[in-house]
């Protein structure tokens, strides 16, 4: 009987187990090819299957069309802010759905109404309070228009082979809707931060702060506003100055999450998108206006300071010229006095007013000389400075280097009969635009009221032939700039019949033509380009034998008749020099010359370390206290700041 029974059970595991596996092992293989390549490939067509010869719909979703399809669109946070907690957060996902990644589609309308965010637009590129408006149940922003419908992988957790896929799942967000969503203000890896998201989180925060202070939902909340103005202190007293992470105090970190949690109350509080893009962008109209008027500030500020003359720099003239006149005749005498005319040595032409500038330049360039006892500086300067500038280098001689020292004033052929730019200069209308500068008709722009433009010193660089009647060549340096090698190549530079050997500055917009020229004018348009290319003053050898041969200074005179209006170009030497010069300019290298360490904090450093001479082009001239910092010390080490004159007038590093 037992025996019997046992074959009975025997039969019915064959019949319920066996069989089954028999009869279903042809479909078993149809789905070999499908689970091994789900990982790799996305499947075209979901609502159909490919089920052993059989193609059965999927009655459980509905039949769309082909066309009406839409390609997924992948969203993907590169840092770890609280937009994208916020995004995930509103999404109306179903709650009993487990996944690690997310991919959101939308329509071509959704897209284009994404663009047309002014959120979006307002803070794309500066990582600033960046939001992600989405519809949905759990969405504190009303936006009908905005929809997302969201597609669940789940195959998250299987290793990532290619470099690149592991890169982006780092910087994915992976959150599980059955637990609480990880809090952003958790402390991230290095790796996986970019610098300083800290410091930009917390401006972030105060951006936000704002726009709740300012909307009617929470002002009507006098606790929040309250909290809010405190954690809005606390947050300004953390980041204070502070650029990096680094400069954060310890603090910082509770603070930026505090502040989070009244955020995210004043986002409960507050359900009208309307009013927060409202909000934002009076907030953008202010600030631009703000900044408009701290730009006109500055600027009046920083023309005021880099025109005033500081008191150690007005004390040291006063005192050289009282010990100057103290000194006997003989002992105002420069010694090698017969140098100065002869053609065969290195000659350079400086024109200043400033007795500390000229004497960098010259030191700096006899540091450098191989052959210091062949280099002649013939120094131009105003009747004021006459005396004092002498007696600097009385004291000061610079090595076996050879001094001239002038005054403007001795060059009696230089009068406004035969210079029309002199007899500009001294005309009522010129004066009244320097000085009368709240008349409707002066111009608004400081640049072209700078009062060094009325002294004939900055003019003579159009007068070197007369000047100079028995030499061949001169290198023109201005007093802003420091010379870090030797020079004395520039010398044997064949110009091919050019004029002027000058350093190009095609690589900068605002040395081009029609950034000095006025192009509306029929004379200007019919003999320029309007994109040439510009170059630079500063150092410059010029041929006084082809200048003399091509009457440079005829056509320098013929154009400053015409402009006596102003009406071809603002005042300077440089857009005359463009027009004078055109066509006339021998490209030097440009190591020769690097430009913008009087204005450009960002100077390329390979370029200065190789440049034969800097130039503090700009108003941040290094002998005075607006100077950029960094670059100081290449102008600074060429003064002798316990020189006795240096001590008494409180002259310092």
């Amino acid at each position: 009987m037992m025996t019997k029974t046992r074959k009975a059970v025997l039969f019915l595991l064959v019949v319920t187990v066996l069989a089954p596996i028999v009869l279903y092992t042809d479909r078993l293989g149809t789905y070999t090819n499908f689970s091994s390549n789900s990982n790799d490939e996305f499947v075209e067509d979901v609502s159909s299957l490919n089920l052993g010869s059989e193609i059965r719909k999927l009655n459980l979703l509905p039949q769309e069309t082909e066309n009406a399809l839409k390609e997924p669109i992948g969203i993907v946070f590169a840092d770890k802010s609280d937009s994208f907690e916020e995004a995930v957060q509103e999404l109306p996902l179903p709650e009993a759905i487990e996944h690690k990644t997310r991919v959101l589609s939308a329509t071509d309308e959704e897209i284009r109404l994404e663009k047309e965010n002014p959120i979006k637009q307002m803070t794309d590129g500066g990582g600033v309070l960046k939001q992600n408006l989405v519809d949905g149940n759990k969405n504190g922003f009303k936006d009908g228009n905005l929809r997302a419908t969201v597609h669940v992988f789940n195959n998250a957790e299987d290793k990532m082979e290619d470099k690149a896929e592991q890169q982006s799942a780092e910087t994915s967000e992976k959150v599980d809707l059955q637990k609480p969503a990880k809090n952003v203000l958790q402390k991230p890896s290095d790796q996986q931060v970019m610098p300083d998201i800290r410091v930009r989180h917390l401006k972030d925060q105060l951006i936000r702060a704002r726009v709740y202070l300012g909307l009617g939902a929470t002002r009507n909340n006098p606790h929040f506003i309250k909290e809010l103005r405190l954690r809005m202190k606390e947050v300004q007293r953390a980041l204070g100055d502070a650029t990096k992470d680094s400069e954060l105090p310890r603090t910082a970190y509770d603070k930026l999450k505090v502040m989070e949690q009244t955020l995210a109350r004043g986002k409960q509080i507050q359900d009208d998108c309307a009013a927060v893009i409202k909000k934002l962008r009076a907030i953008l109209h202010s600030t631009e206006e703000q900044l408009k008027v701290h730009k006109k500030q500055t600027m009046f500020l920083t023309q005021l300071a880099a025109k005033t003359l500081p008191k150690g720099l007005h004390c040291l003239p006063l005192r050289l010229s009282t010990e100057y006149y103290s000194l006997s005749l003989s002992q105002q005498e420069f010694p090698n006095q017969e140098k100065l005319e002869d053609p065969k040595l290195y000659h350079y032409a400086l024109f200043s007013d400033n007795i500390l500038a000229a004497a960098v330049v010259v030191n700096s360039t006899v540091a450098h000389a191989r052959e210091p006892e062949k280099h002649v500086f013939h120094i131009v300067t105003d009747r004021l400075n006459y005396a004092a500038m002498r007696m600097w280098f009385l004291a000061n001689q610079p090595g076996k280097a050879t001094i001239q020292v002038q005054n403007i004033e001795e060059f009696t052929w230089l009068n406004s009969s035969y210079s029309p730019v002199l007899k500009q200069l001294g005309s009522p209308n010129m004066i009244d635009y320097y000085f009368k500068t709240h008349r409707a008709s002066s111009d608004s722009n400081l640049k072209f009221r700078n009062p060094k433009y009325l002294s004939i010193l900055n003019h003579l660089r159009f007068y070197l032939p007369e000047i100079f009647p028995k030499l061949n060549k001169v290198l023109f340096l201005d007093d802003d700039i420091v010379v870090q090698k030797d020079l004395t190549g520039l010398w044997f530079l064949d110009l091919k019949g050019k004029v002027n050997g000058a350093v190009e500055t095609c690589g900068e917009s605002f040395h081009r033509f029609d950034r000095y020229l006025n192009f509306s004018n029929p004379l200007i348009s019919k003999n320029f380009d309007p994109h040439a290319c510009g170059w630079a003053y500063g150092m410059n050898v010029f041929d006084l034998e082809e200048w003399k041969r091509q009457n440079i200074t005829d056509v320098y005179h013929g154009w400053q008749k015409l402009n006596q209006d102003r009406t071809l170009w603002k005042l300077g030497t440089l857009p005359p020099g463009l027009i004078t010069f055109w066509k006339r300019i021998f490209p030097l290298d440009r190591s020769w010359h690097v430009l913008g360490l009087g204005y450009n904090p960002n100077v390329n450093q390979k370029d200065i370390d190789r440049a034969a001479v800097i130039h503090y082009n700009g108003n941040m001239k290094p002998w005075l206290e607006i100077g950029i910092p960094k670059y100081r010390t290449y102008w600074a080490k060429f003064v002798n700041y316990e020189q006795v004159y240096l001590r008494d007038c409180n002259i310092n590093p």
